[in-house]
This record gives C-alpha cells, sequence and structure tokens, in this order.
C-alpha cells in the first residue's frame, strides 16, 4: 500500500518547483504552448509507463494503463491563466506582462504532475487504466473541455474527476457537494442605437443615455419580481461603452453583463426577459437593439454516488484533511462537459491562509495561494487514484 503522506512531503519541494515555474511563465486560453510543453517533457521525465498525446494544439494527455483490467478513469487539471497584470512582489513573479496565474490553475497542473510521479512508482498496486488531462483554455467559453469531449480521447472512461484550489476556505479544508455545484454561466451584450448631436439640443437628438439607465434599472426587476425566491439568479451589467465628449450626445451605447443560476428555468427566464425589456424601452423611446445573448458553460454536476465515496474515502483515510458538505458556488467550470456525459466528482481545496496574507479572491491581481495546499492536493489525488484503482476495488459507477 502506498505511504502516501511520507511521498507527498518527498515530493513537495518539487511540486513546488513545478508550480512557480508555471507560474512565472502564464499563457492565456488556447494559446499554452509552451506550458504544454513544459508538461510533456516533465511527464517524460519519469519512470517509464506514460503514453502520452496532445488532444488539441495546447493540452497534454497521459495514459497509466495497467496490467489487470479494471475502471477507467479520467482526472483533469486545467493549465491557462488569465489576461491580468500581477501585482505581487514575488521572486517567481510573472514574467508575462498583462498575463497572471490568479485562478490556482498553476497549482492544479503541479498537482497533477507530482501525483502521476508517485502513482508511477506504484503501478504493480493498481488496476485499470487512468488517462490524465492537462486541458487548455478552462477560462474562456466555449472552453477547451468541450474540444476534449469531442477529440474522443474520453472514449470508454467510467468516471472523471477534477480539482480546484480556492481561496474562499483554509488549507486543510476539502469542500464537498453533491449533484449541482457550480453555476451557468451566460453572457448578453446590449447596443442601444439612438441619434447622436449636441449636448444643448437633445431634442433633436435619441440619447441613448438615459435609455441605457432605464434598461439598467429595469433588469433589476428580472430577479426581485420575475424569479422564484427559492432558485438562485444573478444578473449584473458590468460594462457601459459610450461617450467621446461632455457636450456630445453619443449615438450609441453598449451594455455588456452576466447571468448565473443553478436553474435551467431561470437560465431561460432570464434570457427572455433581458430581451423584453429592452427591447420595451427602445422601442418606447424611438430607438434600435441589437441583443446577444451568450450561452457559456453549464452547470457542473457531481454524482451523489461518487460524492459519497469520495466523502467516506477522505474522512477514513485523510486524516489531516477537514471534509465539509459545501453549497453550490457561483463560479463557472468547463468541467461541465465531463459531468454532463460521465459519472463525475469535482472537489474544491482550500488555499486561503489569513495570517500570510493570503486572503485576495481569485482573478485579483494580488491573488495568492498557501502552496502548502498544494500537498493536500497531492495527496488527495494519490488516495482518490490509488483507492479508487486499488485490486480489491469492484464497485462501479456507470449512470
Amino acid at each position: 500500500m502506498i505511504n502516501i503522506n511520507e511521498e507527498v512531503k518527498a515530493e513537495f519541494k518539487t511540486t513546488v518547483e513545478y508550480r512557480r515555474h508555471l507560474h512565472q511563465n502564464p499563457e492565456l486560453s488556447f494559446k499554452e504552448f509552451k506550458t504544454a510543453d513544459f508538461i510533456e517533457r516533465t511527464l517524460k521525465s519519469f519512470e517509464p509507463g506514460l503514453k502520452l498525446s496532445r488532444p488539441t494544439p495546447t493540452s497534454v494527455m497521459a495514459i497509466l494503463k495497467t496490467d489487470i483490467s479494471g475502471p477507467i478513469i479520467a482526472i483533469r487539471a486545467d493549465i491557462d491563466a488569465l489576461p491580468i497584470e500581477e501585482d505581487n512582489n514575488l521572486s517567481y513573479k510573472s514574467k508575462n506582462p498583462g498575463v497572471m496565474h490568479a485562478c490556482g490553475h498553476d497549482g492544479h497542473t503541479a498537482m497533477l504532475l507530482s501525483s502521476i510521479k508517485i502513482l508511477l512508482k506504484h503501478k504493480e498496486d493498481l488496476k485499470g487504466e487512468i488517462r490524465f488531462i492537462f486541458q487548455h483554455a478552462e477560462e474562456l467559453p466555449p472552453g477547451g473541455g468541450i474540444e476534449i469531449v469531442k477529440s474522443g480521447v474520453l472514449e470508454g472512461v467510467d468516471e472523471t474527476y477534477s480539482m480546484h484550489l480556492t481561496s474562499n476556505f483554509a488549507t486543510g479544508k476539502l469542500g464537498i457537494c453533491s449533484g449541482i455545484l457550480t453555476a451557468s454561466t451566460d453572457g448578453f451584450e446590449i447596443t442601444i442605437k439612438g441619434k447622436g448631436g449636441h449636448s444643448s439640443m437633445p431634442q433633436q437628438c435619441i440619447d441613448p443615455i438615459p435609455i441605457a439607465a432605464q434598461i439598467i434599472l429595469n433588469i433589476q426587476t428580472i430577479v426581485s419580481r420575475n424569479t422564484d425566491p427559492s432558485k438562485m439568479l444573478v444578473i449584473s451589467v458590468c460594462s457601459i461603452d459610450s461617450g467621446t465628449a461632455y457636450n456630445i450626445i453619443p449615438n450609441n451605447v453598449t451594455l455588456t453583463g452576466s447571468v448565473r443560476t443553478f436553474s435551467k428555468d431561470s437560465r431561460t427566464l432570464a434570457e427572455r426577459r433581458l430581451k423584453e425589456i429592452s427591447e420595451g424601452i427602445c422601442m418606447a423611446n424611438g430607438a434600435q437593439i441589437e441583443f446577444k445573448y451568450n450561452r457559456g458553460y453549464d452547470s457542473v454536476e457531481n454524482n451523489p454516488k461518487l460524492t459519497d465515496f469520495v466523502e467516506k474515502l477522505v474522512i477514513n483515510n485523510f486524516p489531516g484533511a477537514k471534509p465539509f458538505r459545501m453549497e453550490p458556488i457561483t463560479p463557472g467550470e468547463d468541467f461541465c462537459y465531463y459531468s454532463e456525459k460521465y459519472p463525475s466528482f469535482f472537489m474544491e481545496i482550500g488555499a486561503r491562509n489569513e495570517e500570510k496574507g493570503i486572503v485576495f479572491p481569485h482573478h485579483n491581481p494580488k491573488y495568492l495561494m498557501d502552496e502548502n495546499a498544494l500537498a493536500v492536493g497531492v495527496e488527495y489525488l494519490v488516495l482518490l487514484i490509488s483507492s479508487r484503482c486499488n485490486k480489491k476495488q469492484l464497485k462501479s459507477f456507470k449512470k
């Protein structure tokens, strides 16, 4: 049996080195060429036993196939960074201007690399097949997940797993949620087409500014007056683009925003009411409108049986962790493409440390992670895979 804790400790320095290299060399979604090359080189340096491939130009898959038939499982880590200028004083600060790992993907990749390295030493204790997916472009819808699924590399898989380091709770805590875990992530764009002119003669114009204000205010009634209070729905107008000078009424105003919900009915309602409200107000004011609604990621859904299995596994075999049942969360995830097709489970791994000042949220220029969480993540992954593919484990979670 694998002595997980001791092997994770022995590997920890290298895990941190992987993470810091990736943090210093971030790449944006669909452009992770050097990141994928680094992952592939690292995997080739491990003990023999892996079959490597590139499902897409910037993703990497490693297959560990044992000599004994058993479950076929896939573990996915995302590898892309964000268009953010880092504001941290680190020896391994991002070297790429305007690009930063501000969401923990560098940590996810490092944890999976170290987990593979440990598992390869114990291949004789395992059965079945493990497919390790280093996936590109999680941050940019339609996302890399849909390309991985369409590539066919998951054909025959029984279960899929993934994880996310989170600044929402402390290192050592593992957040477990059954059923719906993440929100769907849609976006909208409303362009109000008026008639510009001189600010001193508004009667000659169709001013899109007050029309936009009416739309923004009335959008709020979708949540407060059209939605069942028991169903979560968040609609946010996040940008307003218009105007060139203080004394010019502009021709157009463009509003963009996001819609987050756990409910398919609320999602459909939001799209319909956004269009109705915007079109109605524009018509009443004599303006034209261009309305776009872009459906993003669906919700990630954790298989209840897998959730129960993982929870019991962690409680009984991971004394250093503090698992707890959490509520669904509003961020989105393109792991939804996996969970739609296969029994799946997605773990939230705490990486917050207030004593160290590691408190900033994801997608913030000052985002940091507690690197001790990397050890927690590696131990969890090795425990999960070695238990799920143990020679004595026979239970299937196929739908």
